[in-house]
């Protein structure tokens, strides 16, 4: 039997699993980033500053092509969660509404009060004890 805890959990490694692939391509790419830097920077200390400044351009425009290689995956890896997790608790919750109904059902079936036929009791009985104080007062004047 499926259950919709399970269906999440199995989304969920998958998104966790696509992600941690997207982290190890971030990674790699940071890391050669920063080698590229590094060379970039010995290269501008024997080049001078004018090539320096063309490595810093090119770094950006390589950031943001490398963000946007990496933001677009991830917001949809995301938006997938959010609507696996929406589906697994609006199907939790019919869960425990028609397991909260059979329950009641079989309460009734056994004639086992609620606790609406409880506290209605209890008003009545208050009601009876207040009459019966009233009929004691009325009946001790005399």
């Amino acid at each position: 039997m499926n259950l919709p805890g399970k269906k999440a959990s199995l989304a969920d490694n998958q998104v966790g699993h696509l992600a941690e692939q997207m982290a190890d391509r971030v990674k790699e790419s940071a890391s050669q980033i920063w080698l590229a830097g590094l060379g970039a920077y010995s290269k501008a200390e024997e080049e001078g500053g004018r090539l320096f400044d063309s490595l810093v351009q090119d770094g950006e425009k390589l950031e943001a092509r490398t963000r946007a290689i990496v933001d677009k995956p991830l917001t949809v890896a995301r938006e997938k969660v959010e609507t696996v997790r929406a589906r697994a608790t609006g199907s939790w919750e019919k869960v425990e509404k028609a397991f909260d109904i059979r329950v009641s059902k079989a309460l009734h079936r056994l004639n086992i009060p609620t606790r609406a036929d409880v506290d209605n009791l209890k008003k009545r009985i208050e009601e009876l004890e207040r009459k019966l104080d009233s009929a004691k007062g009325k009946s001790s004047n005399k």
